[in-house]
C-alpha cells in the first residue's frame, strides 16, 4: 500500500512540474527570458535552443536582451525569433538583440486569464487520471486477493485525500497566475 502511495505521490508532483513549465510560457506582458524557450536557431546547420548560442537577459520589466555568443550568429537569431512567430518585434543593433514586451490589452488580459483556466483543468483532469488509474490497481490487487476489502478502500481514501490536496496546489497556482496577469 506504501508503494502505490509512494507512486501516486510522485506522479502527481510530476503533473504539477508539468503544470508549472506550462504556466512559465503564458505571456504576462512581463519580459521574461522563458517565452523564448522554445526558438530554435539555425546554428550551423542545426536547429539549437536559443539559450545555446546565447545568453539571455531582462533588464527591465519590458525589455529582453539577447546577447550572442558570436556576432555572426545575430542575423540567424533574429530569423529564428520572427520564425516562431512570437509576436515580438526584436531590434538589432549589431552587438545584441532587445526585444521590447509591448504591456497587454485588457481585452487579452481576458483571453489568457481563460487559457490559463483551461490549462488549470486539463492539470486537473491528469491528475484525475493518476487517481483513477491506481484506484484500478487497488482494485485488481483486491480480486487477486493481495488486498484486503478494508485495506482496498483505505488504500482509495488516501489515494482521494492526495489527490483532493494535488487539486488544491493547482487551483492556488491557476488563481495566483490569473491575478498576476489580470494586475498587470
Amino acid at each position: 500500500m506504501d508503494n502505490l502511495l509512494k507512486q501516486c505521490k510522485l506522479d502527481m508532483e510530476k503533473r504539477i512540474k508539468a503544470l508549472d513549465h506550462d504556466l512559465m510560457k503564458v505571456r504576462t506582458g512581463k519580459a521574461s527570458v522563458s517565452i523564448f524557450d522554445n526558438v530554435k536557431v539555425d546554428y550551423y546547420g542545426a536547429p539549437t535552443p536559443l539559450n545555446q548560442v546565447a545568453s539571455l537577459a531582462t533588464p527591465d520589466a519590458r525589455t529582453v536582451v539577447i546577447t550572442p555568443f558570436e556576432k555572426k550568429v545575430l542575423g540567424d537569431i533574429e530569423r529564428a525569433i520572427h520564425m516562431a512567430d512570437l509576436g515580438y518585434q526584436p531590434n538589432n543593433d549589431g552587438n545584441i538583440i532587445r526585444v521590447p514586451i509591448p504591456p497587454l490589452t485588457e481585452e487579452r488580459r481576458k483571453e489568457i486569464a481563460k487559457s490559463i483556466k483551461k490549462i488549470g483543468e486539463e492539470a486537473k483532469i491528469g491528475l484525475r487520471k493518476i487517481r483513477q488509474d491506481l484506484n484500478n490497481k487497488v482494485k485488481k490487487m483486491e480480486k487477486a486477493k493481495e488486498f484486503s476489502e478494508d485495506e482496498s478502500k483505505t488504500c482509495q481514501k488516501k489515494i482521494q485525500t492526495e489527490t483532493d490536496q494535488f487539486v488544491k496546489v493547482v487551483d492556488e497556482r491557476i488563481e495566483k497566475k490569473e491575478r498576476e496577469i489580470l494586475s498587470l
